[in-house]
């Protein structure tokens, strides 16, 4: 049985739509009933629990084969996000000691091997080392940027004709579908555990520029779009006036930062890569209806 959280989000459903279709048994995690009545319409079991309810959650993981988990997106809008997110790992880290699966696939991300100085990854990186403390086997599944993280912006940028990041001009970059992501960690669990730990990084299948990330969108839209590359100090004001807390903003800021210091990179080790590009995700992206 493998048990899967996150399966309202992009890559809970990518990991147990793959599970269900290679005909293994599957149990997601949802808060509320009613979130699962579509997975177990799907022949899945269905598990009611939050990520940070230490002993539903490990009521959820006994007995699995494998699970994957994840820490879900932060409040955006709320103060004290460090509290709230040391609160959150400790209930998963704490389960998994209690439940002992047979093997946890940990969406993580691609600098999490640094302490600090890499804004929220800080928090991933902290969540390792509390899994790998528990002595079950594990995997952590260091993915790149998110190309989905584009979402919010296309709009604006085909509107004004220009795309503006704090990521610096000429920085290649890797981006992944959360799509692929999901599948990874599929895979993964049916891999099986390692002896105790194993390190996977994910990328896209190529790394990026903001200006080819402009050009791709561009491209899909039918309209020329400019890279413009700002200040991280820029864009933390920006995400402050669109209703970010400050803490939340400041700790992106610092996160573009160390991607243009080159401190967050891939390490040496296992790389694997998705096959959605791109220019796919974001015609997905701008294909899909509005949220209601």
């Amino acid at each position: 049985m493998y048990v899967i959280a996150g399966v309202s989000g992009h890559t809970g459903s990518a990991a147990a739509t793959a599970l269900l279709a290679d005909g293994r048994p599957v149990r997601v995690i949802v808060r509320d009933a009613a979130k699962g009545a579509a997975w177990k319409a799907r022949g899945t079991e269905v598990a009611v629990a939050s990520l940070d309810d230490r002993a539903a959650l490990a009521r959820a993981l006994r007995g699995a084969d494998g699970a994957y988990l994840l820490i879900p997106p932060g409040p955006l809008h709320e103060p004290d996000i460090a509290a709230e997110r040391r609160r959150l790992s400790d209930a998963i880290a704490g389960a998994v000691a209690d439940a002992r699966p047979a093997h946890v696939v940990l969406l993580s991300s691609i600098g999490a091997e640094l302490p600090s100085g890499t804004g929220p990854i800080a928090f991933v990186h902290a969540l390792e080392g509390q899994l790998r403390a528990t002595g079950v086997p594990a995997t952590f599944l260091r993915a790149a940027f998110f190309m989905e993280n584009w979402a919010a912006m296309l709009k604006g940028a085909i509107e004004g004709g220009a795309l503006h990041h704090a990521v610096r001009e000429g920085l290649r970059f890797s981006q992944v579908a959360t799509a692929d992501i999901g599948r990874t960690a599929a895979r993964l669990l049916v891999e099986g555990p390692p002896q105790r730990e194993r390190v996977v990084q994910l990328a896209g299948p190529a790394d990026l520029t903001l200006a080819d990330t402009a050009a791709a969108i561009g491209r899909v839209a039918g309209a020329p779009i400019e890279a413009v590359s700002v200040p991280p100090s820029a864009l933390v004001e920006s995400f402050i006036g669109m209703g970010a807390a400050r803490e939340f903003a400041a700790m992106y800021g610092e996160m573009v930062e160390a991607m243009n210091e080159g401190r967050i990179a891939w390490q040496p080790g296992d790389l694997r890569r998705g096959s959605i590009t791109l220019e796919q995700r974001i015609a997905e992206l701008l294909a899909a209806p509005a949220p209601a």
